[in-house]
């Protein structure tokens, strides 16, 4: 099944366009990037048999963060339909087919996520939370298993899902962004994850909530601990963090 046949009556087109110049364009965390040949794949090791041709083609691979020294590489990780089908890989650009991020995913299927709030609380919060993240001003989207089965719609969400979003924001939080935030993290519909991209990496919001004074900035070179992630020469000397 092709990544095309996936999309429903009434659902708004996006990301299907293909790229004038091949190559050129810039893939960030947490985007969503399809091919139509495996063989575009760089692996360490054997794909797992559930990354078979035909999931591939359907299913689309997360962008993820890490420096690689070949231009032409971008990390993705590639996902099944359980928690533990999860595979790290490295994709030529210049086979990507399609790409959404995730700041169109809730304008890309309304109908849909309507269809699916009285089936799953991850869903429903999506839906009811929409409106609070469109009032912080910030550029946000669903990640995760919500962000996955929008763009795919491929069943990988679950009863007890958390709903992951991502929010990009290129300075730091103003007070009232604080509070807006911390009522959407309270939600007690389902567990709320929220990440904060600040162009130099993200972090955790619930850090920040916390006011312990650091966070754990993961950046394409790794993690590590800052108390200011949007100055990069301050997150440059923080303290490194290894991998558990």
């Amino acid at each position: 099944m092709g990544a095309a046949s996936l999309r429903q009556s009434g659902d708004k087109i996006v990301g299907a366009s293909l790229f004038t110049e091949p190559g050129s364009e810039v893939f960030c965390p947490h985007d969503l990037l399809w091919i139509e040949d495996a063989k575009a794949l760089k692996t360490l090791t054997p794909l797992p048999l559930w990354a078979s041709d035909d999931w591939l083609l359907g299913a689309p691979m997360v962008v993820r963060r890490e420096k690689t020294h070949d231009s032409r590489l971008v990390p993705v990780g590639l996902r099944g339909n359980t928690r533990s089908e999860r595979f790290a890989a490295y994709v030529d650009r210049d086979a990507v087919t399609r790409c959404i991020t995730p700041e169109m995913l809730f304008g890309y299927a309304t109908a849909y996520i309507e269809e699916q709030r009285s089936r799953f609380k991850a869903f429903e919060a999506l839906a009811v939370l929409a409106p609070s993240l469109d009032a912080t001003g910030l550029a946000w989207g669903p990640t995760g298993g919500v962000g996955f089965q929008l763009a795919s719609r491929l069943p990988v969400v679950r009863e007890d899902s958390d709903l992951d979003i991502l929010l990009r924001s290129r300075a730091p939080l103003s007070a009232r962004k604080m509070r807006g935030l911390r009522m959407i993290f309270s939600s007690q519909i389902c567990r709320i994850d929220i990440q904060i991209d600040t162009g130099h990496g993200a972090f955790a919001f619930s850090e920040l909530a916390n006011g312990k004074g650091r966070v754990l900035l993961k950046t394409d070179t790794g993690p590590v601990l800052t108390a200011d992630p949007w100055c990069a020469s301050n997150w440059q000397d923080a303290e490194s963090v290894k991998p558990s």
